[in-house]
């Protein structure tokens, strides 16, 4: 394995800790769209409006919005977080996905392995145009993979579908070939085996059928013995 170079993309996520076999390409890498914070970003106006309880309790509306800032600003916070830290790969030879806020986990799924791709999009993200991908694997349970919220989620599972297909087209050609010329010679075999079996009986036959012997009589002596009996009682 070598080292790949730092690569980044669009969203200036960097690829340094990504690594490469000598012949492997990235063909395409980003995270989750940065505009599926803004949901949770829209809670900061909570503290804010708390602050008009203020002039009508001072103490009720500062602790509210005292309250609402912890809360809501740790979950800003971390959404944050969660989108410069989360890294999808996808390669000439497989899929990554890199995650974690305080540590780093990352998985790697070879195209040999992918089973079935699929991309889904809520009613946000069909407006705006992010989604989310699922890879199942073989042998795996379920979806193994899911590279969340991406921008353009149909293209991406369409370009790990042309990377997965010809392999797998070509292996299902392969065995349907090697099956159907599996079949035929069971076919040539019956057929020759039937042949086989009918020039036995043919030649068996053959070999038990009566053959005229010297002491029986032929039919052509049956009638010479006939003609002479027939003679000799004329001439009485």
């Amino acid at each position: 394995m070598a080292n790949a170079p730092a690569v980044t993309d669009g969203d200036d996520h960097g690829l340094e800790w990504l690594s490469l076999d000598d012949d492997e390409s990235v063909l395409w890498s980003g995270g989750p769209d940065r505009r599926t914070i803004a949901p949770t970003a829209a809670l900061l106006a909570l503290p804010v409006l708390s602050l008009l309880v203020v002039p009508f309790n001072a103490a009720a509306g500062l602790a509210l919005t005292a309250v609402l800032a912890l809360v809501v600003g740790p979950l800003v916070a971390w959404s944050v977080l969660w989108i410069r830290r989360t890294d999808y790969v996808v390669t000439t030879s497989a899929l990554y996905a890199k995650r974690g806020i305080l540590s780093r986990d990352v998985k790697r799924i070879d195209f040999e392995k992918v089973q079935n791709t699929s991309y889904s999009q809520s009613a946000i993200g069909t407006r705006v145009g992010y989604g989310t991908v699922e890879v199942s694997s073989a042998g795996g349970s379920g979806v193994e993979m899911s590279f969340r919220s991406i921008p353009e989620p149909r293209e991406i599972q369409q370009l790990i579908s042309s990377r997965v297909s010809p392999g797998r087209s070509s292996s299902s050609r392969t065995n349907t070939d090697s099956d159907a010329d599996v079949e035929s010679d069971d076919v040539l075999e019956e057929i020759l085996a039937e042949l086989r079996a009918i020039r036995a009986a043919l030649e068996e036959g053959e070999t038990n059928r009566p053959r005229p012997s010297e002491s029986q009589p032929t039919d052509a002596d049956a009638e010479s013995v006939t003609l002479e009996h027939d003679s000799a009682d004329s001439q009485r």
